[in-house]
């Protein structure tokens, strides 16, 4: 097992999968890899940024994934065990509605834009909204077997664009190898994220990760596992509680959608901030969960919004959100 350190850079990266491409590294099982990542627009928006950039996007440069790296003895029906070692973002970060994106595309038809601050432990929608920085990991995944070109925006069972908030520092990826080599990359990392990115949009940021890759044969997976290590509730989160929206139907994403035009609703008359800023706070933000399957014929939907994201005060706001 190999214990060296590698680094590749943020511009060696791809904009789709294929076993084709030429591997930009070669390690050793149990190698460690330092990842420069851009952010999903491929630095298309920046820092200074506003929303007519988002009219301007070349779609065809979203979601660069850096690599691929080439694992030696990697073969098809092995997994790929990813730990995720350090995550490090840059100083800014941005949040997009995009026209015909996103859950609620229908109801928000106009581009909207916030660029975010990434300085210490928070990043603020308005003096009183702060949001804590918990870095992840949107994209992680290995080269699917079927031949050609395979876009980075849809996850596959191979992983990529699964976009698991909890696939941040402490956590272990299992991923099914289906090549020689299994060819792996990683990008689309977000400074925060809530569980369904329900705008379509995280804090998109760039970063770099330290990432170790190791290949095992003494496990099958059909699809990606993954092991989580650090508390998934925040501390503060919990001490200061949920306000919780819920929609009920017999269609999975109407429930969905349900559960989060209430929770819209909810920070409106609550924050008194817009819609547009209310549903970008849900993507960052707000949990989904699937609260009950069985009862037929209709699915619950729960969106969970943290309380203590909301500053009261200048003593809070100077104190910890962990």
């Amino acid at each position: 097992m190999g214990d060296t350190i590698h680094r590749l850079r943020a511009e060696q990266s791809q904009f789709t999968w294929d076993k084709e491409i030429e591997p930009e590294l070669a390690i050793s099982s149990g190698d460690t890899i330092g990842f420069g990542i851009q952010d999903s627009s491929a630095g298309q928006i920046t820092r200074d940024s506003d929303a007519t950039a988002l009219a301007e996007l070349d779609f065809a440069r979203v979601n660069p994934i850096t690599g691929p790296v080439f694992v030696e003895g990697a073969m098809p029906g092995d997994v790929l065990q990813v730990d995720i070692l350090d995550l490090r973002p840059e100083d800014f970060g941005w949040t997009a509605q995009i026209p015909g994106f996103g859950l609620l595309a229908d109801e928000f038809p106009d581009p909207w834009l916030h660029v975010w601050t990434i300085d210490g432990p928070m990043m603020y929608l308005t003096d009183r909204i702060a949001i804590p920085v918990q870095p992840m990991c949107g994209v992680l995944g290995v080269a699917p077997a079927e031949p050609g070109e395979h876009g980075t925006v849809p996850p596959r069972r191979v992983g990529g664009n699964m976009d698991i908030r909890q696939l941040g520092e402490g956590a272990t990826l299992y991923l099914p190898i289906e090549v020689t080599g299994a060819l792996f990359s990683v990008g689309d990392t977000h400074a925060a994220q809530g569980d369904g990115e329900v705008c379509g949009t995280a804090i998109e940021a760039p970063m770099s990760v330290d990432l170790k890759l190791s290949v095992r044969r003494d496990m099958r997976i059909d699809a990606p596992e993954y092991d989580v290590r650090h508390p998934l509730e925040r501390p503060a989160a919990a001490r200061a509680g949920y306000r919780v929206t819920t929609g009920i139907d017999s269609d999975l994403m109407e429930a969905t959608k349900q559960a989060t035009r209430a929770m819209i609703a909810h920070i409106v008359v609550r924050e008194g901030i817009s819609r547009e800023q209310a549903y970008a706070l849900c993507s960052v933000a707000v949990d989904l969960r699937i609260s009950e399957v069985v009862d037929v014929p209709n699915w619950v939907v729960s969106a969970f919004l943290p309380n203590d994201i909301f500053l009261r005060s200048v003593q809070r706001a100077a104190g910890t959100m962990w």
